[in-house]
């Protein structure tokens, strides 16, 4: 709650660190409480608690500074607190759907080999990872700014902050997916290479349009069906790919959530699609196409990675991460695509 009002304000920075706090409990607590314990593993559920506490300490300051330092107050008929409340339960499960669906994959995946389980559990960290670093970061800026824009009735500035947040989703989404299907080995970047990725950040972007609008049943009903969807391509792709079925899943799923929603946002009179949208597309997966064109050429063989000592790993990893970046940057440029104008608030791209 803290966060949200902070992020309200602008003040995105520390809502964005304060789960740093959260992490070093964790730290503290199993390198010096562990031993205290009969059962070791529980110093870390005691550490999620007082992590919490160090994270709530953390923002009072900063609430404190912007004058919205909260009483406590439990006249439960204030309707700001009910239309909260109605609000915020549709809310959690629309943007759940994928951790609900892997929640289920989980237990597919217990009746197959030994270590589907584990193979699901990596898969998901490895896309979570760009997923939490760019998606969670567009949405959490968006929010405000598009339930600003509605409530002084600005509807040109509404849509161009969704177009620019589906382009630049475009634009870092893609050449993560490619990068992690060239540098992954061929099982984990099943759930990459059918485009999950790019899916998830979609819905990250796209869903706090109908949030601003505080419509929260349309992406409900939206993730009720793709969690549907989900678990019928499940059975399909389960007996063909085994584990590897169920990741693709709840790619392609995201990727139906992400694409109904869009769909259904469109239909609004208050959001206009960019004419030059796909022109923008086409330019980046080109430029996406050449990226994964070198780093292909220079990862080299995966007996090679396995060789490697854990030097050479990093070393090479990072010469990887490198060249990709540096190849996909100029040949955007080459492409027309100018980066600096995403800094700017015309959005003139």
């Amino acid at each position: 709650m803290a966060g949200g009002v902070l992020n309200t304000f602008g003040k995105f920075s520390v809502p964005a660190f304060t789960p740093v706090w959260l992490n070093i409990s964790f730290i503290v607590a199993a390198l010096f409480f562990a031993d205290y314990f009969s059962q070791p593993i529980f110093v870390l559920a005691w550490a999620v608690f007082f992590g919490g506490i160090l994270q709530l300490s953390f923002q009072i300051p900063f609430l404190k500074k912007i004058g919205c330092l909260p009483s406590l107050d439990f006249n439960f008929n204030d309707p700001g607190v009910w239309r909260v409340v109605k609000l915020m339960g549709p809310s959690i499960l629309g943007v759940s759907v994928a951790q609900i669906s892997l929640l289920i994959n989980t237990v597919f995946a217990s009746f197959l080999a030994v270590g589907s389980v584990s193979w699901l559990y990596y898969a998901d960290r490895l896309i979570e990872f760009p997923a939490g670093v760019l998606g969670v970061a567009l949405s959490t800026v968006l929010l405000p700014s598009l339930s600003r824009s509605l409530a002084n009735n600005k509807k040109s500035e509404y849509s161009s902050l969704i177009n620019w947040g589906i382009k630049l989703g475009i634009l870092t989404a893609a050449p993560a997916s490619a990068a992690l299907v060239i540098l992954s080995i061929p099982l984990i970047t099943t759930l990459f290479f059918y485009g999950g990725l790019i899916g998830l950040i979609q819905i990250k972007i796209i869903a706090p349009a109908f949030y601003a609008q505080q419509n929260v049943k349309t992406p409900v009903k939206i993730a009720i069906f793709t969690l549907f969807c989900t678990q019928f391509m499940n059975l399909i792709f389960i007996g063909i790919f085994q584990h590897a079925g169920l990741a693709l899943a709840i790619g392609l799923g995201a990727c139906i959530n992400a694409g109904l929603l869009f769909f259904f946002l469109q239909k609004s009179n208050l959001f206009k699609l960019d004419p030059n949208i796909f022109k923008f597309i086409t330019k980046v997966l080109v430029s996406a196409s050449v990226m994964s064109a070198v780093l292909f050429y220079f990862k080299g063989s995966t007996e090679d990675w396995l060789n490697y000592s854990a030097a050479s790993r990093v070393g090479n990893l990072l010469f990887l991460i490198f060249v990709g970046m540096v190849v996909y940057f100029l040949s955007l440029k080459c492409c027309g695509i100018k980066l600096t104008k995403f800094l700017k608030k015309n959005h003139n791209y």
